[in-house]
């Protein structure tokens, strides 16, 4: 069984910074397209940011410049930097794997809420 374990989100005020961090097993992580989706409530599940072994990476428009998604190799964790934060950003977040070429993520995180309010 494949466990993606993930860490960090909260409350934050709009304008603030939160990370996210997902721990995976070296197998998956060297793989693997690592990926963090959030799901607000009423909505569907989206992709916010994806990164592949390589390091090249893929944001959701509505993201772009503000968040940026790493990996750390050291340690087989795929990271989430979320900045200059918007109430529309409140969501659960999901950590995810997806083979390479597969049409959707075979593996997923806990989830996470992220709530941006004043």
């Amino acid at each position: 069984q494949v466990q993606l374990v993930q860490s960090g989100g909260g409350l934050v005020q709009p304008g603030g910074s939160l990370s996210l961090s997902c721990a995976a097993p070296g197998s998956v992580f060297s793989t693997y397209v690592m990926g963090w989706y959030r799901q607000a409530p009423g909505k569907e599940r989206e992709l916010v940011a994806s990164i592949i072994r390589g390091g090249n990476t893929n944001y959701a428009d509505s993201v772009e410049g503000r968040f940026t998604i790493s990996r750390d190799v050291a340690k087989n964790t795929v990271n989430l930097q979320m900045n200059n934060l918007k109430p529309e950003d409140t969501a659960v977040y999901y950590c995810s794997a997806r083979r390479l070429g597969g049409p959707r993520p075979d593996y997923w995180g806990q989830g996470t809420q992220v709530t941006v309010s004043a």
